[in-house]
């Protein structure tokens, strides 16, 4: 007797291109997991009819749908398909100045600095990772670096593996470009993407396909030691059995670092924070569906509001994370998580523009104490183009986009 043991176990999954229709083979990716709990659901009903013999005589299945999640522990590039689906707006390059011949490197090394044209109008945002090629000194071309403040002509940056660039005049031709694509909760023209996501076990030759899954929230998970993490929800339409594995040629899974809190950096309110013993967030994207008469399906999965929302735990240092939330300042965060500490490490970035502090209760034990700092991210409604900061809730760069 063989029984389906979880290490023989594939995930895979493609976007679909009509709702609750499995597509084809081609495009599909096998996904990295540490647990995929999708299956189908059936609401119940049972009679409640009274008989003489005080007993009941019928119970019936009612309407299909897709529920559970995937696992995971969080690297980069391998969840992208699902951060767009949820912000509704697919990955896309950023800023660049193109090849010119303006730029400097200035103010020891922490800025780029040009003498025409503006780093606004070329699309740069505050939190952007950008890097740098063509400077004769080589030591400031491929340092992957986030943009720590911004002016049309002055541009600073913080490297993420710590190296100081060295002061350059202007002169070489030089290009400075976003790193990677950036996503965001988009305020117009948004996507509705669905997925057909298959588990497949090879050991008992038995495949079920879920279709028309929709993320219905993303929970990022960063730990000061460990692993970072994410942990995805969905809702879809139904699912299709078979003995014969339905995509069968998956591009592998990816093999870029998983990231780790411990490697990173976070800026709140423009400086860099060094006390946060902790962060995670949710993306909720408040799907709803409601049966219709004659079907055992939903005829659809509408889409809500998206909500973001998380917490910060923080060292009582001072007043400062407290202030934010006595005195309802609005504040942003800038996080980028990385894979190493070369200069070109991958990494994935995570901005919310404008967020408010909704507490700042403290714990107490004989150690070090720690705030808890949940906050509520907010649409940044000063934002969009020709500013320094993105018309959104949050936005997400990854260097494998």
């Amino acid at each position: 007797m063989t029984i389906a043991a979880g290490v023989n176990k594939k995930v895979a999954y493609k976007k679909e291109a009509t709702w609750g229709v499995a597509p084809g083979d081609a495009g599909a990716k096998y996904l990295r997991r540490v647990e995929s709990s999708l299956d189908l659901e059936k609401e119940t009903y049972q009679s409640n009819e009274i008989r003489p013999d005080g007993q009941v005589a019928d119970f019936r299945h009612g309407v299909r749908s897709v529920k559970g999640g995937i696992k995971g522990e969080l690297s980069v590039g391998t969840y992208n398909d699902f951060f767009a689906a949820a912000l509704r707006k697919d990955f896309a390059a950023g800023g660049t100045t193109g090849a010119v011949a303006v730029i400097a490197v200035t103010s020891t090394g922490t800025a780029f600095t040009r003498s025409a044209g503006s780093y606004i109008t070329d699309g740069f945002k505050l939190g952007d990772v950008v890097s740098a090629s063509g400077f004769t000194d080589v030591n400031n071309d491929g340092h992957y670096a986030m943009v720590t403040a911004l002016t049309a002509t002055v541009m600073n940056v913080a490297t993420l593996d710590g190296v100081v660039l060295t002061d350059e005049a202007e002169g070489d031709t030089v290009t400075l470009a976003g790193v990677g694509k950036k996503t965001l909760a988009a305020t117009t023209g948004q996507t509705d993407d669905s997925f057909a996501i298959e588990h497949w076990f090879s050991d008992i030759a038995q495949s079920e396909v879920y279709l028309g899954a929709k993320v219905e929230s993303a929970k990022i998970g960063l730990p000061p030691s460990g692993m970072a993490t994410i942990d995805l929800a969905f809702m879809g339409k139904g699912r299709n059995n078979d003995t014969s594995e339905y995509y069968t040629t998956p591009a592998p899974a990816g093999s870029d670092p998983v990231l780790a809190g411990v490697n990173g950096f976070v800026y709140v309110d423009g400086s860099p924070v060094a006390l946060i013993t902790g962060m995670d967030f949710d993306i909720t994207t408040n799907l709803t569906a409601d049966p219709v008469v004659g079907s055992d399906e939903y005829p659809f999965i509408f889409r809500g509001r998206v909500l973001v929302s998380g917490n910060m735990s923080v060292y009582f240092q001072d007043s400062t994370f407290r202030d934010y939330f006595d005195n309802e300042t609005e504040v942003s965060i800038y996080a980028v998580f990385k894979g190493g500490s070369v200069a070109n490490t991958e990494f994935t970035s995570f901005i919310f523009p404008r967020v408010k502090a909704g507490g700042s209760s403290k714990d107490d034990g004989e150690k070090g104490i720690i705030q808890s700092v949940p906050f509520t991210a907010l649409l940044n409604t000063a934002g969009g183009t020709g500013t320094v900061t993105d018309n959104t809730t949050i936005s997400i760069q990854d260097s494998q986009a």
